[in-house]
């Protein structure tokens, strides 16, 4: 099966997708449920909410065929050891698509408080889930680029993934490395490059850009530079102080072990990625 949107479904034929991995993570949150022909899970447009809500749950197909639909057509489906609405489930944005049982199934589902409980215990998940997202993201900018969608104006809010305070008690004691500054204009990363440090802004505002394009803007809180350090793989776009900044670097082996010991810093480094893919998926279907 091939997803035809970002936001439908983690495919199990994916080179990092492990079925094992995923079965173990929704089995330490949730239960097997079943579910009748017919059932909607979730409704285009629905957007998550910080309640237990069934709008907040993603879900793990373990039996039966769910078809996805949107814009009145079918898109696709998902299949046994599948997972679907993961990226609302994570960033709280509107579905992308409704998802129906095509015949009975079993599922797995997770709310938010069970997710969380899930990413503590098997830590594993959130990196392979970071790895698959990526793999999202770079095809989407490769989409806009093709598109020459990343060319036209438009107007990127300021974004922050971490409280500031949270951010300096998970990285104490994992890195020594002391926070660095950068005059405005100057550039902090360039696509391409290889990268082993990622970077949380502590002070200032940083503007990424993929080609000649500002793709997002970063305040206080914001990371950037996790994609290269987790794929130990070029940079997917450059970084420029747009005011003088102060930076806290994090390593590859401060990043793994916050990943493994943190689900609040795992869970908001996913939710960032969402966050996203979710804006470039926006921007790629304006330009459409």
């Amino acid at each position: 099966m091939k997803q035809t949107n970002a936001n439908t479904g983690m495919p199990a034929q994916s080179p990092m997708y492990d079925p094992a991995v995923a079965l173990e993570f929704f089995k330490s949150g949730g239960k097997a449920g079943r579910v009748e022909q017919g059932t909607k899970f979730f409704a285009e447009n629905q957007k998550g909410r910080r309640i237990l809500l069934q709008s907040d749950k993603m879900y793990l197909l373990l039996q039966g065929e769910v078809g996805l639909i949107a814009n009145n057509k079918a898109i696709g489906g998902v299949k046994a050891g599948e997972i679907f609405g993961e990226l609302t489930a994570i960033s709280q944005s509107p579905r992308s698509a409704t998802a129906i049982a095509k015949t009975p199934c079993r599922v797995i589902a997770l709310d938010e408080g069970q997710f969380r409980k899930a990413l503590a215990r098997k830590p594993r998940f959130a990196l392979m889930f970071m790895s698959i997202m990526i793999s999202r993201l770079r095809e989407t900018i490769r989409r806009l680029k093709a598109s020459r969608a990343l060319t036209k104006e438009g107007a990127w809010k300021e974004s922050a993934a971490f409280d500031q305070e949270l951010l300096a008690d998970l990285v104490r004691g994992l890195t020594d490395e002391p926070p660095v500054h950068f005059d405005r204009g100057r550039p902090i990363v360039k696509e391409g490059q290889s990268g082993i440090r990622m970077y949380a802004v502590l002070e200032g505002r940083v503007a990424v850009s993929v080609g000649e394009s500002v793709v997002e803007r970063l305040g206080p809180g914001g990371v950037f530079g996790e994609i290269a350090l987790l794929e130990q793989a070029p940079r997917l776009a450059s970084a420029v102080a747009e005011t003088d900044c102060s930076l806290l670097p994090i390593n590859r082996n401060a990043f793994l072990a916050l990943v493994k010991t943190s689900p609040e810093f795992a869970e908001t480094m996913l939710r960032s990625l969402a966050e996203r893919i979710r804006l470039l998926t926006s921007r790629l279907k304006k330009s459409a």
